[in-house]
């Protein structure tokens, strides 16, 4: 696994890749969990008329959302028990700098409510066009190795399959395949074939309907 954090993100992909890299781990959930709630990583196509949006929860209170349209990728995470958390401050604000800087054209994410942007520990962007990923000017916790979440989180994202396997060894107590979840993160087009390269009892026609909300391709 590749080390990617607030701190260090020239390791994680650059929007197009990064779009396609959520797609295909929702998809990979999908095929591995029948009940959405249950999922960890999720995938949105049609999340407004001009965005996409690819989201992770654990379920234990921590997520991350990343929004994609016409003006690059916006994505926020939120690490409850992190050192800089909201919550760890009185009043509860947050973070100085992790919000400041971000640019005007992301203002319609900052004011989604369903991000719950009070709850925010990091937040990074990347506009169309630029050839790095940004974060604000933030001055760290210096006694803390992940003081926002970002490294555990973003670290998640680095594109190796390997990564994947072992997060669905560790979270659904299954054996995949590497080859099966390269398929997917190739995104070769969903099929019977596919499917039964994975151990799962769910029906083609149960994950096509998935596939067709995180916009990933079917085989005809």
């Amino acid at each position: 696994m590749s080390v990617i954090s607030t701190r260090n993100l020239s390791n994680l992909p650059r929007p197009e890749a990064l779009h396609r890299l959520l797609q295909a781990l929702a998809l990979l959930d999908a095929i591995l969990e029948e009940e959405w709630e249950y999922r960890y990583y999720s995938f949105d196509s049609k999340w407004s008329p001009t965005e996409h949006m690819g989201s992770m929860r654990n379920g234990s209170g921590d997520d991350f959302s990343a929004v994609f349209d016409e003006s690059g990728c916006f994505l926020r995470g939120f690490d409850h028990e992190s050192a800089m958390s909201p919550w760890s401050a009185t009043p509860q604000k947050v973070w100085p700098g992790v919000l400041d800087d971000v640019p005007p054209q992301f203002e319609s994410s900052l004011k989604e409510p369903a991000f719950h942007m009070e709850d925010t520990t990091f937040c990074i962007w990347c506009l169309a066009g630029d050839s790095a990923w940004s974060c604000g000017a933030i001055e760290y916790p210096s006694d803390e190795e992940d003081p926002d979440g970002s490294l555990w989180m973003l670290s998640a994202l680095d594109g190796n399959p390997e990564t994947y396997q072992e997060f669905a060894q560790d979270y659904f107590e299954l054996g995949i395949p590497l080859e099966a979840i390269d398929r997917v993160f190739s995104h070769e087009p969903l099929s019977p074939g596919l499917l039964q390269a994975f151990p799962s009892s769910r029906s083609i026609q149960d994950v096509i309907i998935d596939a067709e909300e995180i916009g990933y391709p079917i085989k005809p």
